[in-house]
């Protein structure tokens, strides 16, 4: 019965020591987060780009060759994604 009390108090307890509140970052641990994330953002714009153009390239191959067996093809444009709106910052309120 010892043994099942012990246990239960262990199960209890624990979840509270792991809960432990991380130190806030220093300045230069924020400015290296922000250069990863500008790194990250430039490599992300990059590989969209390359993805597109591979897409692109292998649209009008297949478009050639449906051509080629006599088959008139008319892709449908699409449209760039609207801009997202920009939100409005919240009022200050007078206390």
């Amino acid at each position: 019965m010892k043994i099942n009390a012990l246990i239960l108090a262990l199960l209890v307890g624990l979840p509270g020591l792991a809960s432990a509140r991380l130190p806030a970052p220093t300045e230069e641990q924020k400015a290296k987060q922000e250069e990863t994330k500008a790194k990250t953002a430039e490599a992300n714009a990059k590989a969209n780009e390359q993805l597109a153009t591979a897409q692109d390239k292998v649209a009008a191959r297949w478009i050639q060759n449906q051509k080629a067996r006599g088959i008139t093809v008319m892709p449908t444009p699409i449209a760039p994604p609207p801009a997202p709106a920009a939100v409005p910052a919240p009022a200050a309120t007078a206390k």
